[in-house]
């Protein structure tokens, strides 16, 4: 049934007028003004509301290389009013534009939900995504087409999660026959191995009775393990169930290794498991009393059979007898990594750990001098045990004016940099993406330092991400004096260098950075915090929003770490694990494993996550402090033991001195159009 929607014959006329003007007009225009962009943000804010009153704002703009988002944005707030030659008119005269694309998507969802189907097929493109591939099908329902599972659904049905729109979809093809027991139950192996237990309960419905039982029981082990194994007692000894089981002990493992652990003792002679199901609880139980420091933890590991070993469970043999402190153990575990594993940065410095604790010295050097090459969280470790100069060879862009030039005339670029003048950083993003899909590494290293230029930092932090561009140190780790870090980081009595390590590791400069944890901004608070601090600092508290103000994200992100810093006796290491993981977490650490070495509690701190941003953070600290000083407090001073009191760098603070060892083979080869 098609709803008739008024149509919008103004709007219509007016596009189809202006339209071939502005597509001329607006790759001719030259760089916008502050008064341009000033015009343009107050109509985008007139046309998000919807209506006409945005054209007046805009009378000026049509010039203006971003104005084709104006009618869009007005469009898709009115898109329940909107008609279908009106979104037609601006499809046909933007066509290739994003906010085309977008309007052609919001349209449509809207045509299914007045459930006009002929209208939707009629605009309708492949490639849109599930929600509307779902609808599409739906719509050729709607005029009684049948169903072919091979064309139509099995793309869609390789997916273990798919939207709320496909369900009469599937539905349907379950009517015509096409989704047997084989099918489903492919799906659900799928869905079970994504972790998806709706997705599998949804499914037993249409299995038979035993199936459908097997089915759920499946689903409970991926939602509650633990249920799971407790009602197993009564479950037969089938191949289903005992998938159940094995799910169930290998999730529940990794919550609970003891309870898993008793559990597998009371199952595992009444299930007849396959050869590979009893290695994969073996292997989880191993792995995950391995990250709780379990006494038997290292044997569980060793014995592990090698067709089982993984790079996770390789890395904690080694991790545990850090924890340990068994030298001769950490030696055997590196040992038993792959060639490949072995040569990571980490390892390498844990095994010249381990043969100068075994009075191996010269052996030792020798690895510490290899690592102490790199400019890395264990390179410069590395150097501290040598006492030797930090090696950082900086690289810088070489000028090229040329291609600067042809850059700034492509207009998706241009209008990528230009959204993000007047604060549309996500739209920017998606322009700059297409703009530079197919271009050189040259041309995406330029495009980076025409965006860093206009204080769009994150666009090099993501770009220049591999081999000599990492280099780049200047575009990779900027200095944003215009965000005030340095005086409110000393304002709040934390090393700035610090700071900007911490704010860099969290968003890599994006001021509209979101998690899923809702942490905002650059140094990724969450609104609670930020209140919390705010009156704790007696500062202004403008609500959650206020966190994608960079000023006001930097001046309460500082004092957090001052807070963090001070519940650790001001450690920088310490209070950034407490960032990342909670000081609740770091608590418990330490009341474990608090007699070890900084660099071996890191190595040892459970959570991946932690671990690598602790070590990134550390790094960037000693980056941004060369940036700022030219030299680097050493990570030995940045990392104190464990329960000393950390006052910070001061005037009387030693430090260490950067260079670029000639020998380094990495100095001697330059990327085209980078200059040392």
């Amino acid at each position: 049934m098609s709803v008739s929607v008024p149509p919008r014959r103004a709007g219509l006329a007016w596009l189809l007028v202006t339209g071939w003007l502005l597509t001329a007009t607006i790759a001719q225009a030259g760089e916008p003004d502050a008064a341009q962009r000033a015009t343009f943000k107050q109509a985008y804010a007139a046309a998000q509301q919807g209506g006409d009153g945005w054209r007046q704002l805009a009378a000026g703009l049509h010039d203006y290389p971003l104005y084709p988002y104006l009618p869009a944005a007005a469009l898709e707030h009115d898109i329940q009013q909107v008609d279908r030659a009106s979104v037609e008119a601006y499809l046909r005269q933007y066509a290739g534009w994003i906010p085309a694309a977008d309007l052609r998507s919001a349209f449509l969802r809207e045509l299914a939900r007045r459930q006009d189907w002929n209208d939707f097929l009629a605009m309708y493109q492949p490639g849109l995504g599930d929600t509307l591939s779902c609808d599409a099908l739906q719509a050729r329902l709607a005029r009684g087409d049948k169903l072919d599972f091979d064309k139509d659904l099995a793309a869609l049905w390789a997916k273990p999660n798919l939207p709320s729109t496909c369900d009469p979809v599937l539905q349907a093809a379950h009517d015509q026959g096409l989704l047997d027991t084989a099918r489903v139950w492919n799906r659900i192996d799928r869905a079970l191995d994504a972790g998806q237990s709706g997705t599998v309960a949804s499914l037993a419905a249409w299995l038979p009775l035993d199936d459908n039982a097997a089915a759920l029981q499946l689903a409970l082990a991926l939602r509650d393990p633990a249920a799971a194994l407790a009602a197993a007692a009564q479950w037969a000894d089938t191949p289903r169930h005992t998938q159940a089981v094995t799910l169930a002990l290998s999730r529940l493992a990794r919550r609970q290794s003891d309870r898993a652990d008793a559990a597998w003792q009371q199952l595992q002679s009444r299930f007849s498991f396959s050869e590979r199901q009893r290695n994969r609880i073996l292997y989880a139980l191993a792995l995950f009393h391995a990250t709780d420091f379990d006494d038997h933890a290292l044997a569980r590991l060793i014995a592990l059979p090698a067709a089982v070993q993984t790079d996770a469970s390789r890395e904690w043999r080694v991790r545990v007898a850090l924890a340990r402190q068994n030298w001769s153990a950490v030696l055997a575990g590196i040992d038993a990594m792959p060639a490949s594993q072995q040569q990571d940065g980490e390892w390498q410095y844990f095994r010249a750990r381990a043969l100068a604790a075994l009075g191996r010295g010269e052996e030792a050097q020798q690895l510490f001098d290899s690592q102490a090459s790199q400019a890395t969280f264990f390179g410069f470790l590395a150097a501290d045990k040598l006492d030797q100069p930090y090696a950082i060879c900086p690289l810088t862009l070489a000028d090229d004016p040329q291609r600067e030039q042809s850059l700034l005339a492509m207009p998706g670029l241009r209008r990528a940099l230009e959204l993000y003048a007047v604060d549309l950083p996500k739209l920017a993003r998606r322009e700059w993406t297409r703009a530079l899909q197919s271009a050189d590494e040259a041309t995406v290293r330029v495009a980076a330092d025409l965006a860093n230029k206009r204080g769009w930092y994150d666009r090099a932090v993501f770009t220049l991400s591999s081999g000599d561009a990492l280099r780049l140190y200047k575009l990779r780790f900027p200095l944003a004096s215009q965000d005030g870090l340095v005086p409110q980081a000393e304002q709040a009595g934390v090393d700035p260098a610090w700071a900007y390590g911490i704010l860099r590791a969290e968003s890599a400069w994006m001021s509209d950075a979101h998690s899923g944890a809702d942490a905002r901004g650059l140094m990724q608070l969450v609104p609670g915090t930020g209140a919390l601090v705010a009156k704790r600092n007696g500062l202004n508290w403008g609500g959650g929003d206020t966190l994608y103000d960079p000023a006001i994200n930097i001046a309460l992100g500082t004092r957090y770490l001052a807070h963090l810093a001070e519940r650790f006796d001001g450690s920088p290491w310490l209070a950034s694990a407490a960032y990342n993981a909670g000081p609740n977490r770091v608590d418990q650490w330490l009341a474990a494993r608090g007699t070890l070495t900084p660099d071996l509690f890191v190595a040892t701190i459970p959570f991946k996550e932690t671990r690598e941003y602790v070590a990134r953070v550390m790094a960037f600290s000693v980056i941004y402090d060369w940036r700022l000083h030219g030299t680097a407090v050493p990570l030995a001073t940045r990392m104190g033991p464990i329960g000393q009191p950390h006052g910070g760098p001061d005037a009387d603070t030693s430090r260490r001195s950067i260079t670029c060892p000639a020998t380094d083979p990495a100095v001697a080869t330059h990327a085209p159009g980078i200059s040392p």
